[in-house]
């Protein structure tokens, strides 16, 4: 009996990964919470599946139970052929590991972003990107990835140029670990963000993005377009500009700015003047009167 319900099982992984459902092993392991190794004994034939296996199964991927246990009915539970492709890869990702399976950190340069945005499930999309690894052993366990600034909104905290190592946030993780006015990486339906975030997912079910950069306004995005959220944990620079720079910088600006205040006060100098005269003058005509 076990080696049966054992053998649909990986009868039924085998088809949700035909199905571009799941792009591996691991990836299901994680979707349906058990460790790695476990679904290795278990498709290896080490081991046997057991009934929280089969729960797990069931209500991740909308398998039918009475498939599992007797063989009988359709794999999937109330589902037709149209909508066997569009079960939610909630929390699934698609990862870069080396010959001795840890994962690498996967680069998404300012050039692939947009190809990201519809492919960031795709093997061989993620496997064409560059990938390295960082000595820190934070970055032996997670999952990273690794991706480009461009643009202004988030000067002076990030420059166009720097690379963001970030951390993968769980979307089961949403609603408790986005914390208010950290920065993230948000992929979305219509673009990838760098924004600090407000999470407002209990009250609105949606999330503000908050630039940096005074310029730019905040806006919010409903959380049912958003597709990954990235934490920000690391920053690389290509270059680190002298402190003399820094305070020069600072310096034009606050001479631009006295300049403005300086030209500003001659000008409401200028039309004080200007208005005593006008006051002195109506004072004598009405006098001659």
């Amino acid at each position: 009996m076990q080696n049966k319900l054992t053998e649909r099982f990986i009868e039924c992984l085998n088809l949700i990964k035909e199905q571009n459902n799941i792009p591996s092993n691991r990836q299901f392991a994680k979707a349906i919470g058990i460790h790695n190794q476990c679904l290795s004994d278990i498709t290896t034939g080490k081991r046997p599946v057991n009934a929280d296996h089969i729960l797990k199964l069931v209500t991740s991927y909308n398998i039918n139970a009475n498939y599992i246990f007797s063989g009988e009915g359709a794999i999937f539970d109330n589902l037709d052929d149209n909508n066997k492709k569009s079960i939610p890869h909630n929390g699934i990702i698609t990862i870069v590991t080396n010959e001795e399976g840890q994962e690498k950190i996967v680069h998404v340069p300012v050039a692939a972003q947009a190809g990201y945005i519809d492919q960031f499930l795709d093997p061989v999309f993620i496997e064409e990107l560059p990938t390295f690894n960082l000595p820190d052993r934070r970055f032996s366990t997670g999952t990273h990835r690794c991706f480009d600034i461009s643009g202004d909104s988030m000067e002076p905290s990030l420059f166009a140029g720097e690379k963001l190592v970030c951390s993968f946030i769980d979307p089961e993780n949403w609603v408790g670990n986005l914390r208010n006015n950290y920065v993230y990486v948000v992929v979305t339906s219509s673009g990838l963000v760098v924004k600090r975030l407000v999470n407002c997912i209990k009250d609105s079910n949606e999330l503000i993005l908050k630039s940096d950069n005074s310029f730019y306004d905040n806006y919010t995005i409903p959380i049912d377009e958003v597709k990954e959220i990235w934490l920000v944990t690391y920053k690389i620079s290509p270059f680190m500009p002298s402190p003399n720079n820094i305070r020069n910088a600072l310096h034009k600006e606050v001479d631009s700015l006295r300049s403005t205040i300086s030209d500003q006060s001659k000008m409401i100098l200028s039309l004080n003047t200007t208005i005593e005269k006008m006051l002195k003058q109506n004072r004598m005509t009405s006098a001659r009167y």
